[in-house]
């Protein structure tokens, strides 16, 4: 099958979305399937607004099409709701085409904190629903998040999990950080809406270390200097900084899955997090973490876990479950090519 993913998010960015997509792509590709990409690279580009970590591309409708008619997919699956994402979703419905969309953010939480204005949220979800609207399939990463879009009223939710890559993230000697024990870990980017506030005021002996970098690390520093900042880590040195952490800690309450969680419990680091969303679908409670209405409670239940328990318990998530799902929930897009060989759309479609 060629399939053909649009997206925003793409490297050089360092967030879930990419990871996901990355790893996706080379599982569907290991499947055999042909897998191409409409992303952000060659284009003309600018931040957003509010969320500067995340580039804005220009398109036009016409170029989109074209793109698509060069690729002649099978299905087509827009990943976000960005530039490009809306770009796609509108050449598709002038061209008669059906999609699948993925729900990977909560912008309308994001845009909220940042602009904590009255009737932001409210907007922000109703720009969300318009837009995944004539979705055949919206791609939502857990249980509880799918449950509240459909309270929130989208059509054709569709779960598909995460996976992790258990080559890379193990067990290692835990000695890769030098510090005062317990070592509690936040990994992330350090942005208003992920609840680092929390994790600054958590009361823990031993050392606070946060892995990522953000809008809101020189404010994040000032409150508290003890902590040590160390910057986006990559590859095995990000692993082993997972591995030696006692504990990692994740306070957001708006992911929508939180890739790190994975990734710890795969080094066999217990996870600490809220009583929310996301964390109750991903966390284990009392095998691969803690979930509580405070990180107090849920570190100081986390720390005492075993950690080969938290590693074996996170075995039920991987990348390729992750692509059997995704794949399980693509629809044929209806385009067809023409006797020529040049690409053309179908222009009547069942629904």
């Amino acid at each position: 099958m060629r399939i053909l993913i649009v997206t925003d998010a793409w490297s050089p960015q360092v967030n879930g979305v990419v990871r996901t997509l990355n790893a996706l792509i080379a599982e569907l590709t290991a499947k055999g399937h042909d897998v191409r990409t409409i992303n952000p690279a060659g284009r003309r580009s600018w931040p957003m607004p509010l969320y500067p970590e995340i580039s804005l591309t220009e398109a036009t409708v016409a170029d989109i099409s074209a793109e698509i008619a060069a690729v002649a997919p099978d299905a087509i699956h827009i990943a976000t709701e960005g530039p490009l994402g809306w770009t796609a979703r509108r050449a598709c419905l002038r061209q008669g085409l059906r999609f699948t969309t993925g729900f990977h953010t909560r912008f309308a939480e994001y845009a909220a904190a940042r602009l904590p204005l009255p009737g932001v949220l409210s907007l922000g979800w109703r720009v969300l629903r318009h837009f995944h609207s004539p979705s055949q399939g919206v791609m939502v990463p857990t249980q509880s998040i799918g449950a509240e879009l459909e309270r929130r009223h989208f059509r054709n939710v569709k779960i598909w999990t995460r996976g992790v890559d258990r080559g890379l993230f193990r067990p290692y000697p835990r000695d890769h950080l030098d510090l005062p024990r317990p070592i509690v870990v936040y990994a992330g980017r350090l942005a208003v809406e992920k609840g680092i506030d929390d994790f600054i005021a958590l009361k823990t002996e031993g050392s606070k270390v946060l892995v990522g970098d953000g809008p809101e690390r020189e404010r994040l520093q000032r409150l508290a200097p003890d902590a040590y900042f160390l910057g986006f880590r990559h590859g095995e040195d990000y692993a082993r900084t997972l591995a030696a952490a006692d504990v990692m800690v994740f306070p957001s309450r708006t992911d929508t899955f939180g890739l790190v969680m994975l990734e710890a419990m795969a080094c066999g680091t217990p996870v600490a997090a809220y009583n929310a969303p996301s964390p109750l679908d991903v966390v284990d409670d009392g095998v691969t973490g803690a979930v509580a209405d405070t990180l107090e409670q849920a570190v100081a239940r986390a720390i005492l876990l075993n950690r080969e328990g938290v590693r074996e318990g996170s075995l039920k998530f991987s990348w390729r479950r992750c692509a059997d799902m995704f794949e399980s929930w693509l629809v044929p897009c209806g385009f067809r090519a023409a006797p020529d060989g040049a690409g053309q759309f179908a222009s009547a479609l069942p629904r």
